[in-house]
């Protein structure tokens, strides 16, 4: 293991997956930013689930958004450069960040025009998030049979035959997703993204694995991200919206597919299973109430997570960095499980 790791610590093109797209962000940010100010693209007041952002979030209305215009410029910059387009996981990967990238446009730009939060149709954001996941899975089950393989943790390695189609379906559209509602406060989807895009860098590396060119492309994820908390931290000059968070999760998911790293991907992004499991509780909690006791109640003061941790007394900036550090455990947890199979 430790050879492996100074293995890619002293590898310069692993290096230069992560610090090309890092600069590339830190160097474009100020222009991008004040390209969106001038085209007014600026954030409107999100509603969810009938509660109305809490009362300090009304000074981020306006704020630019669609920033993850930056963020995949930057990804699919440093990719159409170094890594080989002929190789079928990397081309599952690119499928998937640019087509969520362009649905995660629509819906921004939808937003600014419309002045609300309303986006495109709930329904064609999942169809055509469905439909670039399906392409991929048939696709990399019917030109690599290795990706059939997925590793679970305390176990190893288990075939899923055809299973793997619906399970990669799912990994793909349910992590664009997560990452999508995580990306409600200052810094906190992209400081999560961190650890877990460089858990994939790690693993992909392992000789068990045998996909090297993934380990490039999350490392360059790592990158845009670091780049990008330097401008979304508290309080933020840009916001990602939709185009980068369905974007950012539409290749983290990928990744774990290509890698067959789909059970580790619950654990390392815990941080998002549970934004996205807080809000499918609070929608389903609502409906059962409602049918038994005639109104419907709330399960969380809020939905997503982090705004129930803000409703009871938490900072923005005490939720982004306690979620921050339970992302970087699960890290930890995650590679542990991992070394503990090939150690």
């Amino acid at each position: 293991m430790l050879n492996y790791i100074f293995k890619i610590s002293g590898d310069v093109m692993c290096a230069a997956a992560c610090l090309l797209p890092l600069v590339l962000v830190l160097a474009f940010g100020p222009w991008t930013i004040r390209k969106l100010k001038e085209i007014k693209a600026g954030q409107p007041l999100r509603e969810a689930h009938g509660n109305v952002h809490a009362p300090d979030h009304a000074n981020k209305v306006g704020t630019p958004t669609m920033g993850g215009v930056l963020l995949i410029g930057a990804l699919l910059t440093y990719s159409l450069l170094f890594l080989p387009l002929n190789d079928p996981r990397v081309q599952c990967v690119l499928l998937v960040t640019v087509v969520t990238a362009f649905l995660g446009f629509l819906d921004d730009y939808a937003k600014v025009k419309k002045h609300n939060s309303d986006g495109v149709n709930g329904w064609f954001k999942i169809a055509l998030q469905t439909a670039a996941a399906a392409f991929c899975a048939v696709y990399l089950y019917l030109v690599d049979t290795s990706s059939c393989n997925v590793m679970v943790p305390f176990y190893g390695w288990i075939n899923t035959g055809w299973l793997f189609i619906p399970l990669a379906i799912l990994t793909i559209i349910a992590t664009s997703n997560a990452v999508n509602l995580t990306d409600g406060l200052d810094g906190l989807a992209s400081g999560c993204m961190l650890p877990a895009a460089l858990f994939m860098g790690l693993i992909s590396s392992h000789p068990c694995l045998w996909t090297e060119n993934l380990s490039y492309f999350s490392m360059a994820l790592m990158g845009v991200c670091a780049g990008f908390l330097w401008y979304n931290c508290h309080p933020a000059k840009v916001f990602m919206g939709d185009t980068g968070s369905l974007a950012l999760g539409g290749a983290l998911g990928t990744l774990a597919v290509c890698s067959g790293m789909e059970f580790f991907l619950i654990i390392v992004a815990g941080v998002f299973v549970a934004e996205a499991a807080s809000v499918v509780l609070q929608v389903m909690w609502f409906k059962i109430t409602r049918r038994v006791y005639g109104e419907g109640r709330r399960f969380f003061r809020m939905a997503p997570l982090h705004h129930h941790f803000e409703k009871g007394g938490m900072s923005e900036t005490q939720v982004c960095v306690r979620f921050w550090l339970v992302s970087w455990f699960l890290f930890t947890l995650s590679l542990i499980l991992f070394l503990a199979i090939f150690p």
